[in-house]
């Protein structure tokens, strides 16, 4: 846990670009809010491979919006069902589900189209929120955080030092 809040305070403090850190949040919302094995899931993956986002934030953000996503599972099944089943859309859906990138895709699963329109629906929120966010931080609170003892400590503890000394 301390090595957990250690990696969010160093990335947040570092001179870390906050589009690259938005980028990690938008991409883990991507991964993290729908089913693991999918085909967008593997292109997810080598966005976060190739684009420059901060792979610390990207898998602990992973790890909120996968455990975020088990509570939204009916809502996202709510909302893939309607768009599966909606009356303009099914000639272009039958369509697609002909082709082997439709059966590849997986998203004729109610959860996997529900949660995929939903971290869409959301990116472009979360982007801007993070930005924000981040900015608002390093002007407003980065000062006051450094000058608490528990930064201290846990910048300064040996399971902190040690832990970094072997990423090295």
């Amino acid at each position: 846990m301390i090595g957990l809040i250690a990696r969010i305070l160093k990335v947040l403090n570092s001179e870390t670009d906050p589009r690259q850190i938005a980028g990690a949040v938008v991409l883990a919302a991507l991964f993290g809010l729908t089913p693991l094995w999918t085909l967008h899931n593997l292109i997810v993956l080598l966005l976060v491979l190739v684009l420059r986002v901060n792979l610390s934030i990207f898998i602990i953000a992973w790890g909120v919006f996968t455990v975020l996503a088990f509570a939204l599972d009916p809502l996202f099944d709510a909302l893939g069902h309607a768009v599966l089943t909606a009356e303009p859309l099914r000639s272009m859906w039958a369509a697609f589900y002909a082709t082997d990138l439709g059966k590849l895709s997986a998203f004729n699963n109610s959860v996997v189209m529900g949660s995929l329109c939903a971290g869409l629906i959301l990116a472009p929120v979360l982007w801007f929120a993070t930005i924000h966010l981040v900015r608002n931080y390093r002007t407003h609170m980065l000062d006051w955080v450094r000058r608490r003892r528990i930064y201290q400590v846990i910048s300064g503890s040996r399971l902190v030092t040690t832990y970094q000394s072997f990423r090295s």
